[in-house]
């Protein structure tokens, strides 16, 4: 995924958990994050909430294998601005971006 972001020109960088996310020093200089719903320890709309709770607005986009009106529920209430289901198009995952990229620029 990190490679398929970098190949049309966007700064990428993958980390193994969300808690690894948190730690780094990256969380300031995040303009979109792409999220997988089932992460280890720390969901995807776990992350979201804490991320709002603490005033970060990075917009985020959910990949799930478990496509539900649940999950696509949870993750709205979340507050992602997208969710892909997998298998997904290399153009759905560009154009989420571009959404995202956009709307932050919005807010």
């Amino acid at each position: 995924m990190v490679s398929l972001i970098q190949s049309v020109g966007y700064k990428a960088k993958g980390f193994l958990s969300a808690e690894d996310f948190l730690k780094s020093r990256q969380l300031l200089k995040t303009a979109c994050l792409i999220l997988d719903v089932r992460m280890p320890s720390i969901g995807a709309f776990e992350l979201q909430r804490r991320l709002a709770a603490t005033n970060y607005r990075i917009p985020i986009i959910c990949i799930t294998a478990y496509d539900s009106d649940d999950v696509r529920s949870e993750a709205l209430e979340a507050g992602a601005v997208g969710l892909l289901c997998k298998p997904f198009s290399q153009e759905s995952l560009f154009q989420a971006v571009r959404s995202a990229l956009a709307n932050r620029h919005e807010s």
